[in-house]
């Protein structure tokens, strides 16, 4: 299993979501993407240091705590289903381009597994 990265996903209002892209810019991070409600920032040298923020997720029934990219999301899925553990939001395609599910954790966090789509 090949992870590309982790990225912690904070939860946030629109002001809070401008006067993090302004607070994080001065610690040289730099928006990467931004679809109104969610935005994320990178590092220029190290794109995989990342912080996501958020207002709401229209797609999901709860935010999440962070977010795991991975090589294979589907295979991913398919282990942790068969563990047990809670999937919080089964497996699906999103409009932006990711294939994701959230699954929670032992300490009760929740976690979005992803993978880009390779036709995006």
């Amino acid at each position: 299993m090949t992870v590309r990265r982790v990225v912690p996903d904070i939860p946030t209002t629109p002001d809070g979501m401008a006067a993090s892209r302004v607070f994080y810019e001065r610690l040289g991070l730099e928006q990467v993407m931004d679809l109104g409600w969610v935005m994320t920032m990178a590092s220029p040298s190290s794109p995989t240091a990342q912080i996501t923020f958020g207002t709401e997720d229209p797609t999901a029934p709860t935010p999440a705590d962070i977010s795991v990219e991975v090589e294979d999301v589907d295979a991913v899925h398919a282990e942790v289903r068969a563990s047990g553990a809670e999937i919080v939001r089964d497996l699906r395609d999103e409009e932006w381009g990711v294939r994701r599910f959230f699954v929670r954790d032992p300490n009760g966090k929740v976690v979005n597994v992803l993978s880009h789509r390779p036709d995006r």
